[in-house]
């Protein structure tokens, strides 16, 4: 078994041994999607880990060679055949699947930072094909794979179910997310797949370091947040491996709140940005 940070109980609890799992959506080393692989990991699970492109090859590459992982694959999820290459690959080597984490999204930066009703119809489309349409794609192509049933887990957040100033085009974008959860949920539960979404407060990642204001966001949370604080990446990695066992084997279409309880508050009101997709991955 790999070396772990210190965030990674080396004792993990749940019992992943010989299930297998697609983790997409790990950029860098502070990605959500990368703290869920290592559990998922660490409970004995064998994953098999996707890149976006040439660009992130090189920050993902050493990342699935700590987690021993077998299949290391580029897919850009808006590319033709992407992802059905990967699921090819993944059928090819194990002939199953036991569940994935989806942790993709793009929007162009124009319409990111502008306004929803100044977003371009491309943009738009982009978003919604990238961080909605491919888990739709992924629930097509995992259930033939997932005869002894499955786990689907997407990552979302508060702006898909409430206004959260500047976040402009993405909430419609994760609300749409959120509704995709529960009509997969109904169309799959028969085959014994759950879908469920983790919807993850801000989380101080590479990329949201560099957002002008994100520090005034955090501040804000944590003064409105039950528990006074802004959560660890850690946290949603933890609540991942959970989804991923048979201990939520009763819950499907559910959308898990890991935010320190700030979706219970009013508005969080600060001079800030939203946190970008990457800061909620």
């Amino acid at each position: 078994m790999p070396d772990f940070p210190e965030c990674c109980d080396p004792a993990e609890l749940l019992d992943l041994s010989g299930r297998k799992g697609l983790v997409t959506g790990i950029a860098n080393d502070r990605s959500l999607a990368w703290l869920a692989a290592l559990h998922f990991r660490q409970a004995g699970a064998d994953l098999a880990i996707t890149y976006r492109d040439a660009r992130t090859q090189p920050y993902v590459a050493p990342l699935a060679a700590r987690l021993e992982a077998p299949i290391v694959m580029p897919c850009d999820v808006g590319a033709p055949d992407a992802l059905e290459a990967v699921f090819d690959a993944i059928a090819a080597r194990w002939g199953k699947l036991d569940f994935i984490l989806h942790a993709v999204g793009s929007v162009p930066p124009a319409d990111l930072h502008g306004r929803l009703t100044e977003c371009s119809a491309e943009g738009f489309a982009e978003a919604m094909m990238v961080s909605v349409y491919s888990l739709i794609r992924m629930a097509r192509l995992a259930e033939p794979l997932m005869q002894a049933g499955g786990s689907l887990i997407t990552l979302s957040y508060l702006g898909g179910e409430r206004v959260v100033e500047n976040y402009n085009v993405m909430g419609p974008v994760k609300a749409a997310l959120e509704a995709s959860v529960r009509y997969l949920a109904h169309e799959l539960g028969p085959a014994n797949i759950r879908v469920n979404a983790i919807s993850a407060g801000p989380v101080q990642t590479r990329a949201a370091s560099g957002l002008s204001g994100f520090s005034g966001l955090l501040a804000a949370t944590a003064r409105s947040a039950p528990l006074r604080r802004n959560i660890e990446a850690d946290e949603v990695g933890r609540a991942a491996l959970l989804f991923a066992s048979n201990y939520t084997s009763g819950i499907t279409g559910e959308v898990l709140h890991v935010d320190a309880g700030v979706h219970i508050e009013g508005p969080v009101h600060a001079d800030a940005p939203r946190p970008s997709p990457e800061a909620v991955r």
